[in-house]
């Protein structure tokens, strides 16, 4: 349960990461960043649940 939780937390902390950076270098977000975010957050989120034990 907290393997889950743990990679949910780290994808969405990827994603307002990025998000964040999106707004500063590009001034907003389009339909491609928000695609980006998507991708992003889910293989951290993966990469988290594969790295835990």
């Amino acid at each position: 349960a907290l393997q889950g939780l743990a990679a949910v937390v780290l994808g969405l902390a990827a994603a307002l990461l990025m998000l964040r950076h999106a707004v500063r270098r590009l001034g907003g977000v389009t339909g491609d960043v928000l695609g980006a975010l998507v991708e992003i957050a889910t293989t951290a989120a993966l990469l988290a649940l594969a790295a835990l034990p």
